[in-house]
């Protein structure tokens, strides 16, 4: 990232390698299997499965959230009798955390491209390597699952070099400069990370790999990842990649160090994004063993360290010479192209959570301190006080951030995503998605008639003679908000669909989300089984009996196109008179539990979500039935 053209010297013992995948192909558990084997624990030492994994959400959703770094200290045969530090980034394989990914890869000196042996390639997969490219990185391609019943590995690697090629070419404009011989000369390594064995060799489908540990792949990434270069008479130059915060230290700022020597106590110049320089004093300089950090006294060119002292540092800025600084350039990542309007809760079962955070200003600040770390995220102003709009690259990375937020006990109304436009030649452009769906192949017309219902036109379409076919569309970024839910109940929950940003295109005209109306409760009060019973046969609840209730509250969906004010606290009258039968609960249908993703797929624009520690719920942007009939025949007027 410096000029190191005049006198550039090399760390030997030190290899830096981001491992970079689609979600779900097997990066973390390789990670397990490299901390493991390389004894990085401690033999007492507990260690839990995904151990890089260590955010509730992330076990939950099974899914990588934060780019993370972990240190390997390996003294195998290929390190010649020395000890060599390879530091592991493992990054998030899911597009909406596309900003980590570029983060990581400003880390590092190389990637290991992981590839699933049944699935192959797929839109995330293009995604990193066209990064990894971009910043000129080798690549390592490492087909994982070779163990799988499914797997057609000689298919795989001939789509992954298809990709690495096609790519190539496409941005031999961009970077002129590309090495078309390195970047088709990639060595091919087969793994099973469950098991913990790779090898050079390529073992028949479905069978693992015949090594017995990872040597091969270590030794691989020794070969071919460069060790990290520097020139010894250059100034210190440290670059910011990621944040993280230490009860005892508050906020550390991780860095990867280019040039130079970082030394605790040391007083450094730190360039901030706006351009001014300051001096910092480092009060605390950490290295990482395995998972742990460690108090070190100095680190050198290469190393990736964290560095405490400094309040307000952020991601993209540099720390460097006192008496001759040299900033980097900042980090760049991809514009957002989903938002969602964030605000304090309105409805009139506010403040009900014991301790819940219901103001404005704890909102912000808590909106504040997720841009620190964040790249990706903007936060904007709107036209009222107690609410922001919260631009981020996807539904889910946004829908994660709200419910962490919930989790920490705020309370807030989130308004259903929209997509980020933009202006060109005064005509509005929308964000599309490169979207790749593997469906058994009977679920075929349906995924087609669903996809074109939301403007997506089919771009590729394979057979691979094993019963799945795989398409490819492009489709707007609006169209595939609430897509998620309908694919997994028209294809039986067999479908695998993934999606990556494609730029921007005209706008394609209006989307038909939903065809069902919403059910609403026509005043405040408990639910009772007896008016659920009553009204079960048209529609589908999303409350429970005894729920609390309240006007403009959304509280089923409707089995026809419009909405319907319902009276769903209504009580069987008591008489004297003996009832011939008494009211049988046991065929009452049981409702829906949403989720908070369903609930925002759910919602229309007159609609949004109530989010409490407690539970979530739907409701109207105007509570009053009257008040809604007004607005709706002013919208019709205009």
């Amino acid at each position: 990232m410096s000029d190191l053209s005049l006198n550039t010297a090399s760390r030997n013992d030190l290899r830096n390698v981001a491992i970079v995948a689609h979600v779900d192909h097997g990066k973390t558990t390789l990670v397990d299997a490299m901390l493991k084997q390389t004894h990085s624990f401690a033999e007492h030492g507990n260690v839990a499965e995904r151990v890089m994994d260590s955010g509730d959400l992330e076990r939950e959703k099974g899914i990588t959230i934060l780019a993370k770094n972990t240190t390997v200290a390996y003294n195998g045969p290929s390190a010649n009798g020395e000890i060599m530090t390879i530091n592991v980034i493992d990054t998030p394989g899911h597009a909406d955390f596309g900003g980590e990914v570029e983060r990581g890869l400003s880390m590092v000196d190389g990637v290991v491209l992981l590839v699933d042996s049944s699935e192959g390639p797929l839109p995330q997969t293009r995604f990193v390597l066209r990064k990894a490219l971009a910043a000129k990185l080798p690549v390592i391609l490492l087909v994982n699952k070779t163990d799988r019943p499914d797997a057609r590995i000689d298919e795989v690697v001939a789509e992954s070099m298809d990709l690495l090629l096609g790519l190539a070419s496409d941005m031999a404009d961009e970077v002129p400069d590309l090495d078309l011989d390195a970047v088709l000369n990639v060595p091919v390594v087969y793994a099973s990370g469950k098991l913990g064995r790779a090898s050079l060799t390529q073992p028949e489908n479905g069978s693992a790999p015949d090594s017995e540990d990872l040597e091969p792949l270590f030794k691989t990434i020794i070969e071919h990842i460069p060790a990290p270069k520097y020139n010894p008479e250059g100034v210190l130059q440290a670059h910011v990649t990621n944040l993280d915060a230490s009860p005892f230290l508050g906020r550390l700022a991780l860095l990867r160090i280019f040039n130079g020597t970082l030394h605790k106590g040391q007083t450094v110049a730190w360039a901030r994004a706006d351009g001014t320089i300051k001096p910092v004093k480092i009060t605390e300089l950490l290295a990482t063993q395995a998972l742990t950090r460690v108090p070190t006294e100095s680190a050198g060119p290469g190393e990736i360290v964290a560095v405490a002292g400094i309040e307000d540092i952020t991601i993209g800025e540099t720390l460097t010479d006192i008496d001759n600084p040299q900033p980097l350039p900042l980090i760049t990542v991809d514009p957002p192209a989903i938002s969602m309007t964030i605000g304090i809760n309105t409805s009139p079962l506010a403040g009900r959570v014991k301790g819940a955070k219901v103001t404005a200003r704890q909102v912000k600040d808590r909106l504040d301190r997720e841009l620190i770390g964040n790249v990706s995220l903007k936060v904007l102003p709107t036209e009222r006080p107690d609410a922001w709009e919260v631009q981020g690259r996807g539904e889910l990375a946004l829908s994660i951030l709200v419910e962490q937020m919930r989790r920490e006990g705020f309370e807030l109304t989130v308004g259903k995503p929209q997509v980020v436009t933009k202006q060109v030649d005064g005509k509005t452009h929308e964000p599309m998605e490169h979207m790749t769906i593997d469906v058994p192949e009977e679920y075929l017309g349906g995924v087609t008639q669903l996809l074109a219902a939301r403007k997506g036109r089919m771009v590729n379409m394979a057979n691979h003679g094993t019963g799945w076919c795989r398409m490819e569309f492009i489709v707007p970024a609006r169209g595939l908000i609430g897509f998620r839910t309908r694919f997994m109940t028209d294809t039986r929950g067999a479908g695998i669909a993934a999606s990556i940003s494609e730029g921007y295109e005209a706008w394609a005209g209006p989307i038909e989300y939903r065809t069902n109306g919403s059910i609403v409760a026509d005043r405040t009060g408990v639910v009772t089984p007896f008016a659920m019973i009553k009204l079960q046969e048209r529609m589908n609840f999303f409350v429970q009996p005894t729920s609390e209730v309240y006007e403009g509250m959304i509280v089923g969906e409707n089995s026809r196109s419009d909405d319907m004010d319902v009276n769903i606290t209504k009580e069987k009258q008591l008489t004297n008179m003996r009832a011939a039968s008494s009211d049988t609960f046991e065929n009452m249908t049981p409702p829906r539990n949403l989720t908070l993703e369903e609930s925002l797929e759910f919602a229309r624009e007159d609609e949004c979500v109530e989010v409490t520690p407690e539970s979530i719920r739907i409701r109207k942007l105007i509570l009053n039935a009257g008040d809604r009939a007004k607005a709706f025949r002013a919208r019709a007027k205009a």
